[in-house]
């Protein structure tokens, strides 16, 4: 499972919203305060550029399945990008056209079709690169 940014929020607002028991103060807090400030770095990251970064590779994707469609016999009933503009709806389609290039994939790896499949393997990086989250320099460093 891939948590969205709602969930790693959440999820923070839960750790924090009750202070621990005596036990869990000193280090432990500390620690738990990093990773929650982590968290929520990486989810402001997610937050602002992530429905961007969907969109892009919907299309990206769109693009591969449609140039294979006659060599592949590939339906070009693709999902669209949904009218409300949330991560969770353009997810949902991601999540369809993913799946139709893993297909696609499977066949191109199965014939030899190694143009195509460079084609998308250049897709795989681009769309990790729409992706990337940025980690914070260590402290001191």
């Amino acid at each position: 499972m891939t948590p969205s940014v709602s969930d790693i929020l959440v999820g923070n607002f839960l750790c924090m919203a009750e202070p621990g028991p005596p036990e869990q103060q000193g280090e432990f807090m500390a620690g738990k305060v990093a990773v929650v400030a982590l968290l929520s770095l990486l989810a402001a990251q997610e937050a602002e550029r992530g429905a961007a970064a969907r969109v892009t590779e919907n299309a990206a994707i769109r693009e591969v399945l449609s140039e294979a469609t006659a060599d592949y016999a590939l339906s070009a009933d693709w999902p669209a990008d949904p009218a409300e503009l949330t991560i969770g709806g353009i997810d949902r389609v991601n999540a369809a056209l993913r799946l139709a290039l893993i297909g696609l994939h499977e066949a191109v790896e199965a014939r030899g079709d190694a143009v195509r499949h460079g084609r998308i393997l250049r897709l795989y990086a681009q769309m990790a690169e729409l992706r990337r989250l940025d980690l914070p320099p260590l402290p001191g460093r």
